[in-house]
């Protein structure tokens, strides 16, 4: 709330007049491991999003996933060489994707599934010790059930996978 005073009234003001300041609403931009857990259903050893770096309401979201050598997957893929299997890259990127789609405003709280997976390319070897970067934006959403989003995963700067990926609410 402001208060008009004399440098600031009308110089017919005999009384000061309250006004109410206007405040765009508070946007979040950021999420915490613990703010994620609140939104995704997903766990360890299956939640593959450590936090959010950057989010724009019904447009983007931007993730971060640190890949470790005591993840369940690498002692065997491969013994001996630890590669992050593709399709638990592209599901790190659907995971940032949730983040999205749950909290459109018609479609907040949803269960989302994969619809589809279409044009994904993998273009680089993700391996213990790098940090993937998920980028996912909105494409589309239909009938208020399904929703198409353009993603990409990249490790210092490189495209490590891209691809389309449809979403499905589910009741």
């Amino acid at each position: 709330m402001s208060i008009l005073t004399e440098s600031n009234a009308p110089a017919s003001t005999e009384n000061p007049t309250i006004v109410e300041a206007t405040t765009a609403p508070v946007v979040k931009t950021t999420f915490s491991a613990e703010e994620i857990q609140k939104l995704l259903p997903h766990r360890y050893p299956f939640l593959l999003v450590d936090k959010i770096i950057d989010y724009v309401p019904g447009k983007k979201a931007v993730g971060v996933k640190n890949v470790t050598v005591n993840e369940p997957q690498f002692p065997g893929h491969f013994p001996g060489r630890p590669l992050m299997p593709g399709v638990l890259i592209v599901e790190a990127m659907a995971q940032v994707g949730g983040i999205v789609m749950t909290q459109l405003p018609e479609l907040e709280g949803g269960l989302f599934v994969f619809a589809g997976i279409d044009k994904v390319r993998f273009r680089r070897q993700v391996v213990p010790g790098d940090q993937l970067i998920l980028t996912v934006e909105l494409m589309w959403v239909k009938q208020r059930r399904f929703g198409k989003m353009q993603g990409k995963a990249e490790v210092d700067g490189q495209v490590a996978a891209e691809g389309e990926l449809m979403f499905s609410l589910i009741s």
